[in-house]
């Protein structure tokens, strides 16, 4: 009877520990200590990977290309960009009154001599004009030795008094304007021959012709396009234009290699005049460039000249070593513990070697020469055996 009086208090226990866990405070609290104990668990786990993750971390140093800097010979140089132009270009066009032209006599690319005849224009009216000044001019002068011969015999015969001194005086003036009449004559003749004469148009000196804008049949006027552009002597120079900043480093007489587009070859050249001043628009001055005749060396080709200034010692890079941003040009240095460091350099120019660099990089530098842009400044990284840098 005892047992049966303690088995139902047990179940009433049970009952009364269910019907509290049922309530809402003993939810809640269950609910409670159930979350605390996940967190704590999920806690446990996550400090075990973390410290999983950084002990892999230590071991997964990046391997990086370096390159040693040294020093190389690295020429200075200025650059002067222009076209090819005939030294004297004489235009060459009608004087006078023009005409139409009747007679070419050579193209563009001959060599030609001074005086030699380039074209003709139309000489049918001036042609009967100078034969007809001619034979007036022959009249006037027979027309003077008549009257000067009968003033000499009233002359002549004046002092035995067969003639009046007005007689006299009347056959001196007859001879005297006789006289005028032959030298008026002589200069309308030689205007006409002078008219025809510039019907020839002729060069006026040894070079080779440039172009010619003539065709035959054309009306040629005086004070009209040039027919005839002519290179005299043959003398071809680069007429080009060089930075502000630039012309205090050049002078008159350096040499100068000059380069075409499309050709490989090298045309030597001299520096012969430096302009006097600056344009203010563009900041650019004039610099002009003697060359030697060449067939390649066309009037009106773009060309571009190098005047080399000096040599100077310079750090040498790759050009993948060099690195820019909004900041400008740096490169990655490894240092001695292996981090590496963003230096700024200037760079003073392009070299078959790489990129010359003017300031920020030394001798016995360590520089990262590829994919420097994954890296950080600060990381540690694992340098490669060093490639030696330069030329």
């Amino acid at each position: 009877m005892l047992a049966t009086v303690m088995d139902r208090s047990n179940l009433k226990g049970t009952k009364a520990w269910s019907a509290w866990l049922m309530s809402r405070r003993g939810l809640w609290l269950f609910v409670a200590i159930f979350l605390g104990l996940t967190g704590l668990l999920v806690f446990r786990l996550s400090a075990l990977g973390s410290a999983k993750q950084l002990t892999a971390n230590k071991g997964n140093v990046p391997t990086v290309t370096v390159t040693q800097v040294t020093m190389s010979s690295v020429p200075t140089t200025v650059s002067i960009v222009g076209t090819i132009a005939a030294r004297y270009d004489i235009p060459i066009g009608v004087e006078g009154d023009g005409g139409l032209v009747s007679g070419i006599f050579v193209e563009a690319g001959d060599r030609v001599k001074r005086g030699q005849l380039l074209a003709r224009l139309n000489v049918s009216v001036l042609q009967p004009q100078v034969g007809s000044l001619a034979a007036a001019l022959d009249q006037a002068r027979a027309e003077s030795e008549l009257a000067a011969a009968e003033y000499r015999r009233a002359v002549a015969v004046g002092a035995a008094g067969a003639l009046s001194t007005e007689e006299t005086e009347r056959r001196r003036s007859s001879s005297v304007t006789a006289a005028a009449k032959v030298k008026v004559a002589e200069a309308q003749l030689a205007e006409a021959q002078a008219k025809l004469g510039r019907a020839e148009i002729r060069a006026p000196a040894d070079g080779t012709i440039l172009t010619r804008s003539v065709e035959l049949g054309q009306t040629a006027v005086a004070g009209g396009p040039a027919l005839f552009r002519l290179a005299q002597g043959n003398e071809i120079e680069l007429r080009g234009e060089v930075a502000e900043q630039d012309l205090p480093l050049l002078k008159v007489g350096q040499p100068v290699t000059v380069t075409l587009t499309g050709l490989d070859q090298g045309f030597p050249g001299r520096l012969r005049l430096l302009g006097a001043v600056i344009d203010p628009s563009t900041r650019l001055g004039m610099a002009r460039i003697a060359l030697s005749p060449d067939p390649n060396l066309r009037p009106g080709a773009f060309a571009r000249a190098d005047v080399t200034i000096s040599q100077a010692r310079r750090p040498v890079l790759p050009q993948t070593a060099v690195l820019t941003d909004d900041k400008g040009s740096y490169v990655l240095a490894v240092n001695a513990q292996n981090r590496i460091e963003r230096h700024a350099v200037r760079v003073s120019g392009v070299v078959p070697a790489g990129v010359a660099i003017a300031a920020g990089v030394g001798e016995h530098d360590r520089i990262v020469a590829t994919a420097g842009g994954f890296l950080q400044d600060g990381e540690t990284v694992n340098p490669a055996p060093v490639a030696v840098g330069g030329a």
